[in-house]
């Protein structure tokens, strides 16, 4: 039995080391490349949805920060802070759920948002606009600050029936009983998807038609980038935040702490599902890449002058070389 359990707690081990790692540094390079891009440009600072998606990108990065560090410090290299710290305990977890929660919510917002603003309805369209986009990011925030309260009173130290190490765990029945349906199945489980796979689906209607009405170049463009940039986004959050929404509630629900070989079993599922839920607060600067020819473009126009300025080589003069001048000025390659 303690072979099986070794086994498969070494396998999670290797699963956090080469998935997890990979995930966090590619995750806050393409955060901040995302935010480059939406800060750079006015048509993105003014738009709502761009907003939106500049907040998820500030909130991925802590996300990535908080909780996928921690996780591949303590679940590849055996550094578990919150076993040092009882604050750290808490104050993770706190983090934790205000940086998903916002993540969500901004994601849905620019589903939301894009069926807004490509919606044949003026009326509707009007409710697409960047002072609605500050209030609503204001208040999912305080939502997100004001929910994470219970996790900093209920989130103690307990033991692992796996390893016997002191572990971060939830204490008080109750708030586990919320946690597992309320939070993982609602807030953060069928709720987004059930969001944003239905505006995303009656944004993509209404884009299929925005040929047809007279809207300006330069805003149909802009619609049907940040609506490509979203329904992708909205389909690969799909594909990878399910299986560990079903896998951490299954394991919750089914209660099965008295059997170390299955909790060490479902500890591997719940790594290997882990590693791609991850993904989602680190993908969604390499999605739009990879859909938008626009975003690429847009991309490459901010990045060209560091790179020219980087290339760019100052002549090396010596003391006994004449610099030839042309037109009066020092003629530099």
């Amino acid at each position: 039995m303690s072979s099986t359990i070794s086994l498969f707690l070494n396998l999670s081990q290797q699963v956090v080391i080469y998935m997890n790692i990979p995930v966090l540094i590619v995750g806050v390079i393409g955060g901040i490349f995302n935010l480059i891009v939406f800060l750079s440009f006015k048509t993105f600072r003014q738009n709502s949805c761009s907003f939106y998606l500049m907040i998820m990108s500030w909130v991925n990065i802590g996300q990535l920060l908080s909780g996928n560090f921690t996780r591949i410090m303590g679940g590849g290299y055996n550094i578990d802070w919150t076993q040092n710290s009882l604050f750290y305990c808490k104050i993770r977890w706190y983090f934790i759920q205000l940086f998903i929660l916002t993540s969500y919510a901004c994601l849905c917002f620019a589903t939301i948002d894009q069926y807004l603003a490509t919606s044949s309805r003026y009326r509707w369209q009007q409710w697409s606009n960047i002072k609605l986009a500050y209030y609503l990011c204001s208040a999912s925030f305080i939502f997100a600050m004001l929910h994470g309260i219970p996790s900093i009173i209920f989130y103690n130290y307990g033991y692992s029936i796996v390893t016997g190490q002191r572990v971060c765990t939830i204490t008080n029945s109750n708030y586990q009983q919320y946690k597992t349906y309320g939070y993982f199945l609602i807030l953060t489980g069928f709720l987004p998807i059930l969001i944003t796979v239905l505006f995303g689906s009656l944004a993509y209607r209404n884009v299929q038609q925005i040929a047809y009405r007279t809207v300006p170049l330069v805003r149909r463009e802009l619609d049907k980038q940040l609506t490509t940039m979203v329904l992708v986004q909205v389909v690969y959050s799909l594909i990878v935040i399910m299986p560990y929404t079903i896998c951490l509630s299954v394991t919750t629900m089914l209660n099965l702490r008295n059997d170390p070989v299955i909790v060490a079993k479902l500890q591997f599922i719940e790594a290997l599902a882990g590693a791609f839920y991850y993904s989602y607060f680190a993908a969604p600067f390499y999605i739009y890449i990879c859909v938008s020819k626009r975003f690429r473009q847009q991309l490459a126009y901010v990045l060209s002058p560091i790179f020219i300025s980087c290339s760019r080589r100052q002549p090396i003069i010596s003391n006994n070389q004449v610099v030839p001048e042309i037109n009066g000025n020092s003629f530099q390659n």
